[in-house]
């Protein structure tokens, strides 16, 4: 199969080291991520049970694949740290980017369907992942009705990610794809207890540009009107996130030029969220002194 070809050619694949004892502990039931990629609410002997599932860790170097397409389907991988890209092989062998997968989610899903991967999982950064044998899965997810829920939503949690990317393409301008991006990369940080206003990228802009059916120039040229802008991209965020008529409306504001200028009503939740973001980022990228931020009854027309 080429794909498969040309991801050997380019993305070695690493060893798997087999844990047991108080290193699976450690591993799953100890695990600080453990509520984004396990049930909550779990008794003791559920954990422990649960605990059984992760039959090994497995490291990946930066720029290594975890599996390929085509690759026989066993088992679906926990990330514990690292971000990995989805990617299949176009005919003329470019990858196209099919998301984006950091600490806390699992990866693996594509193979449920015919027992074969369908994408090549690569690793962005040095990553670790814990490998859970889907058959496991799959008898204990008979007695843990838990289990079984969580994997129906981690699913389901897919669709909808899907059905984001089909908006994105679909529907939206460079400046808004781009921005609703990075607000689910931020968003899905935060949940990990990273930073709201400052953003790491592990990905290429060429990766980006792949993911969001853009070219590599008018992803660096969004990136630089943002950085430009930024009174406009935290609204553009703000908009995305809350709705453009909702933001409008609630947010009440106005930017004027000389000296750079908001009209924000901090006392709405749009308002509140605009300002912080405007506070956090627009002054270090333009420096202290850089913008005001009027309350609704302090400005003067």
């Amino acid at each position: 199969m080429p794909s498969s070809a040309h991801s050997l050619d380019n993305h070695p694949v690493t060893p798997i080291v087999p844990i047991t004892g108080n290193s699976i502990r450690v591993a799953c039931s100890s695990c600080n991520l453990r509520e984004l990629c396990m049930p909550m609410g779990l008794s003791s002997d559920e954990l422990d049970r649960i605990d059984e599932v992760v039959a090994a860790r497995r490291k990946i170097k930066r720029g290594t694949t975890l599996f390929r397409n085509g690759e026989k389907f066993v088992s679906l991988y926990a990330i514990r740290t690292g971000f990995f890209k989805t990617c299949v092989a176009c005919e003329d062998g470019r990858d196209q980017v099919t998301g984006f997968q950091m600490a806390g989610e699992v990866i693996g899903l594509d193979g449920i369907v015919n027992d074969h991967h369908t994408c090549d999982a690569v690793a962005l950064e040095d990553a670790e992942v814990c490998v859970m044998p889907f058959d496991r899965i799959e008898e204990l997810s008979r007695e843990v009705t838990s289990l079984q829920r969580h994997v129906h939503k981690i699913m389901s949690r897919e669709i909808v990610r899907e059905h984001g990317v089909m908006l994105l393409l679909g529907s939206m301008r460079a400046e808004e794809r781009l921005a609703a991006f990075l607000l689910n990369l931020v968003q899905r940080l935060h949940a990990r207890g990273f930073s709201q206003s400052e953003l790491v990228l592990r990905m290429t802009r060429e990766e980006i540009g792949s993911y969001l059916g853009l070219k590599l120039e008018t992803v660096s040229r969004t990136f630089s009107k943002f950085v430009e802008d930024g009174i406009a991209c935290t609204i553009l965020l703000a908009e995305y996130a809350f709705g453009k008529a909702h933001v409008r409306i609630d947010a009440a504001y106005k930017v004027a030029d000389d000296p750079p200028r908001c009209l924000i009503d901090a006392s709405t939740e749009v308002g509140r969220y605009i300002a912080e973001q405007l506070a956090d980022t627009f002054i270090k990228l333009k420096g202290e002194r850089s913008f005001e931020i009027f309350k609704l009854d302090e400005w003067k027309l």
